[in-house]
């Protein structure tokens, strides 16, 4: 079976350098951004993830501003990662696996637009791995249920306050509290069995 499934330079561009290669961002939503920085943290070739909000229409929002819903933008995490040590597919893999893929507008205990899922493309390339693993996924998927995750092209990004940066490190029994009073590991278990994310 197949699964296909910061260190930022300012507006003249992304030009991070390692080894011979350029550096490489994609942003996700998966529901809570405290959730989705953890699983992509531990990956070999990914150089940071920064939670924040993406895909509306204010700007510099609060956390207090998005988590009410209206301003358009999801709660979501951008990864900088080397393309020569880890690939786009593998944080696809590791993406669709941290999520509910299902349903709309929501992710576990937390309901709005707000929490919906979301893969932000950077570019071509990543729109086109995105759609075929989408595609991938449908033909092969553990469970019956249609998969509603969008797929759009990245905005502005705003990186989220500074408390809410790496919180399950910062507080790590809260953030397991949450975890576990939010269903999120339960669901994902129902969803990808063995392979689930954590």
């Amino acid at each position: 079976m197949l699964f296909v499934c910061s260190m930022l330079w300012a507006a003249s561009g992304f030009a991070g350098q390692a080894g011979s290669g350029r550096l490489e961002k994609t942003t996700f939503a998966g529901g809570c951004f405290w959730c989705m920085e953890a699983p992509f943290d531990k990956l070999d070739g990914v150089v940071s993830v920064t939670s924040g909000y993406t895909g509306g229409q204010k700007k510099n929002p609060s956390y207090e501003e998005v988590s009410v819903g209206g301003t358009g933008h999801a709660e979501s995490v951008e990864i900088v990662y080397d393309p020569a040590k880890i690939g786009f597919p593998k944080l696809l893999d590791v993406f669709w696996h941290n999520i509910d893929p299902t349903v709309r507008d929501r992710q576990f205990c937390d309901a709005g637009h707000q929490y919906r899922s979301a893969i932000f493309y950077h570019g071509a390339e990543q729109k086109r791995l995105a759609e075929e693993s989408k595609r991938t996924l449908e033909r092969v998927k553990p469970f019956r249920e249609p998969i509603v995750t969008e797929i759009v092209a990245a905005g502005t990004f705003y990186p989220a306050e500074e408390y809410h940066q790496h919180y399950y490190k910062k507080n790590p029994l809260r953030y397991a509290y949450y975890r576990k009073g939010c269903g999120r590991d339960k669901r994902l278990k129902e969803l990808w069995g063995s392979a689930a994310g954590h």
